[in-house]
């Protein structure tokens, strides 16, 4: 199991320079996990391509569908003491730091290409490339 954060979840649906990455990522561990979070972030993604034109309601519809498909199960509320002490020990936004408290709970990695959070919790999180290795 790894914690995926939202533009990872995003990179598998929406053609992206990381989508061969996130397919990639997906075949080595089809098991991804997140706070509750991602929905209200995807959707918020998807409504911005819609809004642009580059995604249909339709398709948008589908892609949150099979979203949550792939982590039914494994969505998850972290506790705020926790989120809030990443919070203070960072620079990183709470809801940032929601993903990487969820990789801590589970004890699994955060896979991510968000740079900050990579720096910032280095024990905890590794970019989509290095989560792939040289297979992608």
């Amino acid at each position: 199991m790894i914690v995926v954060d939202t533009n990872v979840i995003g990179y598998l649906y929406l053609t992206a320079e990381h989508s061969a990455h996130a397919e990639q990522a997906l075949r080595r561990d089809p098991k991804w996990a997140a706070p509750l979070l991602w929905r209200s972030e995807l959707r918020s993604v998807l409504a911005l391509y819609v809004r642009r034109g580059l995604l249909s309601l339709e398709d948008a519809c589908h892609i949150m569908e099979h979203a949550a498909a792939l982590l039914r199960g494994r969505e998850y509320t972290v506790a705020s003491p926790h989120v809030l002490r990443l919070v203070a020990a960072s620079t990183c936004s709470a809801y940032d730091c929601e993903f990487v408290a969820l990789a801590q709970d589970l004890d699994v990695p955060l896979v991510t290409e968000d740079r900050q959070i990579l720096q910032q919790f280095p024990a905890h999180s590794v970019s989509l490339e290095s989560f792939c290795g040289s297979r992608c």
